[in-house]
């Protein structure tokens, strides 16, 4: 299964203190959450277990594929001018065809007049470098699919927040979302289809514990050993679903969900993961559980639309026609790199240019971005993540500053996380404008570690949205350039979480209030110390910790 393909290093405290230097020893500062963790790393009440997290659960290394075709073959052009996105699909869906390969695409200037549709599995496209291959992108989403407004009604375009001029997305979960949109019959966008309707049960799962690698099923007939299936949760009357999302207690139970009406649409909880080993009844998944499963919650596991996975996109820039950022969620659509029902699928070295919104995750689970850069003009998202993604990993990222000053009436927020959108990391990251984003929809158990922030940007989210955070939201060592604590310190806002060495920070501009009342069960510790917090990278100290790799 590859779950043990790194040597186990020993404990990370160990690995971290042998790391310090010895002028730096005695700064070194241990939290104690950090050992309260490391005895117990799947169940621990403020800090989530994302050790498996990004694809194949967080390997080092991306499937190397045969090279298959070279997009020149196909009628590509470096020459700027020529329309290339015809031949590089066409390569693609040949590639896909064939049972998978690596399309490459050598170095110059590709210009693009369509989307590149990444919808076969197994294929991935690969430049020769962010710095060496181009594809200049001359049209937004609004002309090429059309006007997408929102589910929940306005004005709003949803180009704002889906979609990209790279979309990576199963072939017919693309077409049925367009032929949605162009109907204006707008849809969801995950994993059971455009009105949630695209599944059939499998078979219901006995009570489990959170953190728990097995689960027992009433039949495990239709279920094989590497296939993929969701874990459904639906949530009751008494809203005890999203409760739980919440650390549980008196705060959660006292929150008014029933108007909360754009949160409760997201619900069932769906969460995508691969079964790796049967006995009997008793299947063994390839991540420990996010959830505790309780009856209440009719849980079972169920099939799905079918996912794209073993994809990616390599060593390339996609830069947008330059054009002025809209207002506020009216973008047009001069999106990037968009993974949609993907799973184990990942972008390497890209950088997007001009764009509206970056690098989105959208109903994605199990994918890593790693060596991402968003530049140019200044975005509206640099990154979202949202409509369920799980288990995602976003490392060594940069969010560069905008080249010109931002128009009125646009908006930047920075690393988005939304919509019930569990167990995601953020890792070694440079974020030169932006904030740590989380825009309601209840997103719960995520981690950014080891980044450095010039907290510029401000946070969204529809008041019917919810709550900015569930449970075990981990931020851990952070240095904020500029002293804001805006959504990056948040031990005053985020229940049964944890907020550790990160620089001291101050109130200003968009503040916050708890959503919930009484005692959050929050932690703050190694304040003020963002260097010497050890271990300094808790999603690598997590991959290294003694124990934890099954």
């Amino acid at each position: 299964m590859g779950m043990t393909r790194r040597t186990l290093m020993g404990s990370a405290v160990a690995v971290a203190a042998a790391a310090v230097t010895p002028q730096a020893a005695q700064a070194a500062e241990v939290p104690s959450l950090w050992r309260e963790f490391s005895r117990t790393p799947f169940t621990h009440p403020q800090i989530p277990y994302i050790g498996r997290a990004g694809c194949h659960g967080g390997a080092a290394h991306f499937p190397r594929r045969p090279v298959v075709a070279d997009v020149r073959r196909f009628g590509a052009v470096a020459d700027g001018t020529t329309d290339c996105a015809p031949a590089i699909n066409r390569a693609i869906a040949a590639v896909g065809k064939a049972g998978g390969g690596t399309v490459t695409v050598p170095p110059g200037t590709f210009r693009i007049d369509d989307v590149i549709r990444l919808d076969r599995s197994n294929v991935v496209l690969k430049g020769a470098g962010s710095g060496r291959t181009t594809l200049y992108a001359t049209k937004n989403l609004t002309d090429l699919i059309g006007v997408y407004g929102s589910r929940y009604g306005g004005d709003k375009s949803s180009w704002s927040w889906a979609g990209g001029l790279i979309w990576l997305a199963p072939r017919a979960r693309w077409e049925s979302l367009v032929a949605a949109i162009r109907a204006r019959a707008w849809p969801f966008e995950g994993w059971t289809g455009n009105r949630r309707d695209e599944w059939r049960p499998l078979t219901t799962v006995a009570p489990a514990r959170q953190g728990s690698w097995t689960v027992t099923v009433t039949d495990a007939s239709p279920l094989r050993p590497g296939a993929l299936v969701l874990l459904r949760l639906s949530d009751d009357a008494d809203h005890t679903l999203l409760e739980h999302m919440c650390g549980g207690g008196p705060g959660p139970e006292a929150y008014f969900w029933d108007d909360k009406t754009k949160l409760t649409s997201y619900v069932p909880y769906e969460w995508p993961v691969r079964i790796a080993r049967l006995h009997g009844r008793k299947v063994t998944l390839e991540r420990p559980l996010p959830l505790d499963i309780r009856p209440d919650w009719a849980p079972q596991l169920t099939t799905h639309v079918p996912e794209l996975t073993g994809s990616g996109v390599e060593g390339l820039t996609l830069e947008a026609v330059q054009t002025p950022q809209q207002p506020h969620l009216l973008d047009k659509g001069h999106n990037g790199v968009v993974l949609q029902c993907a799973y184990d699928c990942w972008v390497d070295d890209v950088t997007v240019r001009h764009v509206d919104n970056g690098f989105g995750l959208v109903a994605a689970s199990a994918c890593t971005l790693r060596r991402t850069r968003v530049a140019g003009r200044g975005s509206h998202h640099p990154y979202f993540c949202r409509e369920g993604s799980h288990d995602n990993l976003i490392e060594d990222f940069t969010i560069e500053q905008r080249t010109i000053p931002a128009p009125a009436n646009t908006q930047l927020h920075g690393i988005n996380v939304e919509g019930l959108s569990s167990y995601n990391v953020w890792s070694r990251g440079d974020m030169r404008m932006g904030t740590f984003d989380s825009h309601r929809g209840l997103p719960f158990a995520n981690v950014r570690t080891d980044i450095t922030v010039n907290n510029n940007g401000r946070h969204g989210g529809d008041a019917s949205a919810g709550p900015l955070f569930g449970a075990r939201f981990t931020h851990w060592n952070v240095r904020v350039t500029n002293g804001r604590a805006g959504l990056v310190r948040i031990d005053g806002l985020a229940p049964y979480s944890a907020t550790v060495g990160i620089d001291e920070v101050t109130e200003f501009d968009q503040i916050d209030v708890p959503d919930f009342t009484g005692d959050l069960h929050t932690r703050l510790e190694s304040y003020g110390s963002p260097g010497a917090v050890r271990p300094p990278n808790l999603y690598e100290a997590q991959r290294r910790l003694k124990g934890a790799v099954r």
